[in-house]
């Protein structure tokens, strides 16, 4: 690869992505980026059935769920996507999908009557086998690794 720096060429050449854009899918990111992608469908498909079936039963929990699912697709793409751009974004969104899973377990815990039923996050994601909870700590420990 003629006229490319030694670092621009090293990444282009063993990352396989294109020029200055790090691929973030390799190795264990692979298996972070399908987590991801299994929460979104879950999250996304949960929250589209409740919303247009139930919304009027528990308008809080299912919004709450919806915010989840746009935060999960947001992280998904970002990951696939790769770049230092897309890095940063994705680590902001983790912390931020750290912070609602805290707040909304500890509300659901705290104040169950405020929740009829529950939410991706509700119980810090108990009801997706507590993925909720790990995958956005693993999220940010891989982005800062990818650093």
């Amino acid at each position: 690869m003629p006229d490319l720096p030694d670092t621009d060429r090293a990444a282009a050449d063993t990352a396989g992505a294109p020029v200055g854009r790090e691929r973030l899918v390799s190795g264990p990111g692979l298996l972070l980026v399908w987590l991801y992608g299994v929460i979104t469908v879950g999250a996304v498909s949960r929250s589209a059935y409740q919303i247009s079936t139930e919304f009027d039963r528990a308008p809080l929990p299912y919004s709450l769920s919806a915010v989840a699912a746009i935060v999960y697709v947001f992280i998904t793409y970002s990951l696939v996507r790769g770049g230092e751009t897309a890095r940063k974004a994705a680590r902001l969104c983790c912390a931020a999908e750290l912070t609602g899973v805290l707040v909304v377990g500890t509300w659901t815990l705290v104040r169950p009557e405020a929740f009829p039923d529950s939410t991706v996050w509700s119980q810090f994601g108990m009801g997706y086998l507590f993925i909720p909870v790990i995958l956005p700590i693993t999220g940010m420990l891989w982005l800062r690794a990818k650093r």
